[in-house]
């Protein structure tokens, strides 16, 4: 029985392309996704009766779909964690995020059976199958990578976020004083002026709340060039995120292809005891961090989380290692005391033969930058060429 869920658990979660089976099962999963969503969407319009059966019999056969590989998830989430008891283990599946999704797609079409004909309405749940979507992403670490820029840069998201809201708040009090005698019904309380505020910066363009005065028109002006400047605030960030944590993934790429002293190159084969394993269940020795998995042709940043399938080659670094060229690679924790504490990394003073090579941050590698602000409980991996 305990193989037989395993080999449930490889059949509907995305794994290596060898495995054919597990191959036709992703394809029919993301095929009722697709058909599912395109009902959801076809009834949003006037059909022909004649074609209305026949999208009623697709959505229940992608129901039926959806109940079977949602029944076995939860069945099979003793293999996906392996390191809690049986009903612990199920609990975490059905109240995580994928599970509650998983579940929520399901209800709406189950509830009428057992509920009165007035909650009918519940049918409007099923717009959570969107969040199904998500699953395509786990082949690849794309939505992974758009969660670490979001969180990495979550400080200045925040401030640019204030930044803005002060300025709304700023601009629909100003506009509010100078429109109000002019236009008591448009411009009747502060609540007026900010509607007018968001319209104005975020150069949503209703018109419906517009200034008549000449104080109030140059404000407006003032306000619609500032607006673009303020938006432009978070974008940027975004976008210098992504772009960190790319030219992050690759620079290991391309340490990882040399594989020549500082890096450890392991191929996991059909045989390999860390097939199916995540990165938290294995235990790798302390000289060692995972610093990425190569699947395909993807460089991934590992998390405890990530399963590793045969095919992966997983790039590890020493931490405490001296190699043959004069390199080594250490770790150093950054604690309450540390002279580094707080620090931006442009601003620790290395010496020219050192370079921080990565931050561990909660477990979770972090770009690194010369901005990067080094915090308590940071690990700091460096490179350090040694005098010969």
């Amino acid at each position: 029985m305990k193989s037989l869920r395993k080999r449930a658990f490889n059949l509907i979660n995305i794994g290596y392309k060898d495995d054919l089976a597990s191959r036709i099962c992703d394809y029919i999963i993301v095929a009722a996704i697709v058909l599912n969503l395109s009902i959801l969407i076809a009834d949003t319009f006037t059909l022909p009766e004649c074609i209305v059966p026949t999208l009623r019999t697709v959505e229940y056969c992608t129901l039926v779909i959806f109940i079977v590989e949602y029944v076995c998830r939860v069945w099979t989430a003793p293999e996906l964690f392996p390191n809690k008891p049986e009903g612990k283990a199920y609990c975490s599946f059905i109240f995580s995020f994928y599970g509650l999704i998983d579940l929520l797609s399901i209800l709406p079409y189950l509830l009428p059976l057992f509920l009165p004909t007035g909650l009918v309405a519940l049918r409007v749940l099923r717009i959570f199958r969107i969040f199904r979507l998500f699953r395509i992403n786990t082949q690849y670490d794309a939505f992974n990578v758009v969660i670490d820029v979001l969180w990495e840069k979550k400080n200045q998201l925040l401030s640019s976020v204030a930044l803005i809201s002060i300025c709304m708040l700023a601009a629909s009090l100003l506009m509010y004083s100078l429109e109000h005698n002019a236009q008591p019904e448009a411009f009747a309380n502060a609540f007026s002026g900010l509607w007018w505020a968001v319209s104005a910066i975020f150069t949503v363009g209703y018109g419906d709340i517009t200034p008549q005065t000449p104080l109030g028109q140059v404000l407006a002006i003032i306000i619609s060039f500032l607006g673009v400047g303020l938006v432009a605030i978070p974008t940027g960030i975004i976008s210098a995120g992504f772009v960190e944590q790319y030219s992050k993934m690759k620079s290991i790429t391309d340490a990882s292809g040399d594989l020549p002293l500082d890096f450890i190159s392991i191929s996991l084969e059909e045989t390999h005891p860390w097939l199916e394993s995540t990165i938290a269940d294995i235990e790798f020795p302390p000289e060692f961090i995972v610093v990425a998995v190569k699947r395909d042709k993807e460089v991934i940043i590992p998390k405890g989380d990530t399963m590793l399938y045969m095919g992966d080659v997983l790039i590890l670094c020493a931490m405490e290692w001296v190699g043959d060229v004069d390199l080594r690679v250490r770790e150093v924790f950054i604690s309450d005391n540390h002279l580094w504490r707080d620090k931006l990394v442009k601003d620790i003073g290395l010496p020219q033969r050192a370079i921080v090579a990565s931050v561990l941050r909660d477990s979770r590698p972090v770009a690194v930058s010369g901005d990067l602000k080094i915090l308590l409980h940071d690990k700091i991996i460096l490179c350090e060429k040694q005098d010969v």
